[in-house]
């Protein structure tokens, strides 16, 4: 059985339950202001595998006064609950955050590949001179409104899910279970589950669709010089965007 609710996790519960009848009837605003169709990510299979690659999220949670709570979480997306998908992760029972939860939209944003693009590295640099640098990225916002659980079993299972996950590569995996059962369940008192049903997906893949073909293969050949993981991980996006995204 999971344990009963402390009086402020009750009370923010109630009022999300009493507010959530509002927020439906409110239509979510679009936080990505600049967003060019060339540079528009909208399949569902390629943000959910940039979420998956980049768990830690910049998450953004606007307060009634106007200022912004934003935090670093690791999500866990499961992708087949609800009509979006449903992001799940925990933050410190300490953290603010969770009490300051309203039935606003929040915004979690996940960073991918990034990386400086130079002017040098364009064919039409000698012709024409008419180039400048840039920096190409991908990036994915998930909107939704957040919601808090508390049970004992339920943060049990997320923090199993989270362990499993990232330590499966590891030659010796750590389990939950290799931990005293009296000390992780002080741990799950710690903290607080959060829930984000996505109500809308944004993404944006800036990786030079707008330049022509032969500087697209330049951006490439200069980033695979560069010789770092993040330029290696961009340069495989831009022959992509070649393919899926000609002029």
């Amino acid at each position: 059985p999971g344990r009963l609710a402390p009086r402020g996790a009750r009370g923010l519960l109630h009022r999300q339950l009493g507010q959530n009848r509002s927020a439906v009837r409110t239509r979510l605003k679009d936080t990505m202001t600049y967003l060019p169709q060339h540079f528009e990510e909208s399949d569902p299979a390629t943000l959910h595998a940039l979420v998956r690659a980049h768990p830690l999220a910049t998450w953004v949670v606007p307060q009634t006064d106007g200022e912004l709570l934003v935090n670093h979480i690791p999500f866990l997306l499961d992708a087949d609950r609800g009509p979006h998908g449903t992001l799940v992760g925990h933050v410190a029972r300490a953290n603010p955050v969770w009490r300051a939860l309203t039935a606003a939209a929040t915004v979690a944003v996940f960073q991918g590949p990034e990386a400086y693009v130079s002017p040098s590295w364009y064919p039409s640099k000698p012709i024409h001179g008419k180039v400048v640098p840039t920096w190409n990225y991908s990036v994915v916002h998930a909107h939704g409104i957040a919601r808090v659980f508390d049970d004992r079993e339920q943060l049990l299972a997320l923090v199993t899910r989270l362990t499993a996950l990232h330590e499966a590569a590891l030659p010796q995996p750590w389990q939950v279970a290799d931990a005293p059962a009296a000390y992780i369940d002080t741990m799950l008192g710690a903290i607080v589950g959060i829930e984000i049903p996505v109500q809308r997906w944004v993404g944006k893949w800036k990786v030079s669709q707008n330049r022509a073909q032969d500087d697209r293969r330049g951006v490439v050949a200069g980033l695979q010089a560069q010789g770092t993981a993040q330029a290696d991980a961009m340069a495989l996006l831009v022959p992509h965007a070649v393919d899926s995204k000609k002029p």
